[in-house]
């Protein structure tokens, strides 16, 4: 019987989720064991395989052309989508740059924060988020299941992958949210 295979993306976010997908530690060969782990930041592999997995998981919101690019692919190849971290699931942080715009947040970064260096400019840059708007992944394309948390417990992130592996929809209890 072949394994459900499960690949995972990062967008705009910090790669915390990720990071903590790895300290599922041993326990990411229980997940290996039930599932065929593809592409993923932390793999040889960089993109879902075209001809689609059973899982697709993405971490961090949408603040680009790319980013976007992206949560289409994942979505279009994957049966099953995980919105994985607050970024993917609200926006997480890079949203707070909503409130002012993305002039006034570039500015900040680049120009005035106390530690730039007088006279430096926002750079020309087309890997800068161009995009008016942070958006979480539900705003652009369908999610199937949201996993919160800034980044998601390594226990929560075990708990979601082994029950898709397995066919079965995961449930997040209150006693399997660690809230830090």
């Amino acid at each position: 019987m072949n394994k459900p295979k499960i690949a995972s993306d990062w967008m705009c976010g910090c790669a915390g989720c990720h990071m903590s997908l790895l300290d599922m530690d041993e326990r990411i060969l229980q997940v290996i064991e039930l599932a065929d782990l593809r592409s993923t930041p932390i793999t040889d592999l960089k993109e879902p395989d075209e001809s689609g997995v059973d899982v697709g998981v993405l971490e961090g919101g949408i603040n680009n052309s790319a980013n976007e690019e992206v949560a289409h692919k994942m979505r279009k190849r994957a049966k099953i989508l995980v919105a994985l971290g607050d970024c993917a699931v609200f926006g997480g942080v890079p949203a707070m740059r909503n409130f002012c715009g993305v002039e006034a947040a570039l500015r900040q970064a680049y120009m005035d924060a106390d530690s730039n260096e007088p006279g430096s400019q926002i750079p020309n840059d087309p890997e800068l988020a161009t995009m008016t708007k942070t958006r979480a992944i539900h705003e652009v394309v369908p999610v199937d299941f949201n996993v919160p948390g800034c980044p998601p417990d390594a226990d929560v992130i075990f708990h979601v992958l082994a029950e898709l592996a397995q066919g079965r929809k995961p449930e997040l209890k209150n006693d399997l949210l660690h809230w830090h």
